[in-house]
């Protein structure tokens, strides 16, 4: 094996680990977000008391923004174990806010959503793997439309439009679905430079790359089920 060879061996051994590593602690976060959400839905008093007060849902969304930022922004600063807890934090809060959808939507929507979000992401996450295609035009192109729907959403608000809900909830579908190849590439090649020597710093690595796959995957989610949920009326 010439000099070349052991190189692109070696990367392609690190990039693996590392991906393994954003996967598992992505499935982690999924599994805490389920977790709390299942167990406040199912603790109607908890329900009332988070859902009935606007100050304890201000602040639970303050705090979700404030955990990503952080996490985002000083995860090298972190130790290991600050950082994989923070982003647990996260997961448990956003497990919280989510706990609203058993209410709207019955449990059959929630379900059908949630295996369309899995077989997409799936997807998506393997072709982020194995093409060849550089994805970053992709990915600028897909995050000013992400701007877009975040404005488009927060104009909705007020005025209430079920056909611009509907297309809001199409384009972001598409828009998440791509984000997901993108990221999962970026993150790819984030991981072939990773220090193997360096379990603090793969660590860190690890979790950013599970923090970005995770966001996808729940706004993919909320967007499937906007799309195709209906409500319990």
């Amino acid at each position: 094996m010439n000099t070349s060879q052991s190189v692109t061996y070696a990367q392609t051994s690190v990039s693996s680990i590392f991906m393994r590593q954003v996967y598992q602690w992505m499935t982690a976060g999924l599994g805490a977000t389920a977790l709390v959400a299942w167990f406040v839905a199912s603790t109607p008093a908890l329900m009332q008391m988070i859902f009935s007060n606007s100050f304890i849902l201000i602040a639970l969304v303050i705090a979700q923004l404030g955990l990503v930022i952080g996490i985002s922004a000083a995860v090298h600063k972190m130790s290991a174990t600050m950082a994989s807890g923070l982003f647990i934090l996260y997961s448990a809060l956003t497990g919280v806010t989510l706990s609203s959808i058993f209410i709207v939507y019955p449990m059959g929507s929630i379900a059908t959503a949630f295996f369309c979000t899995a077989g997409t992401f799936l997807a998506m996450s393997i072709y982020g793997t194995v093409t060849k295609r550089d994805l970053t035009a992709m990915g600028s192109f897909l995050m000013m439309g992400l701007i877009g729907i975040l404005i488009a959403s927060v104009v909705n608000i007020f005025l209430q439009n079920s056909m611009m809900d509907f297309v809001i909830s199409c384009l972001g579908v598409v828009i998440f679905t791509g984000l997901t190849a993108y990221d999962t590439q970026k993150i790819r090649e984030f991981g072939a430079g990773a220090p193997l020597d360096d379990s603090t710093a793969i660590r860190r690595g690890a979790i950013l790359g599970a923090l970005t796959l995770y966001l996808d995957f729940i706004n993919l989610f909320l967007m499937m089920l906007r799309l195709f949920g209906g409500n319990r009326d």
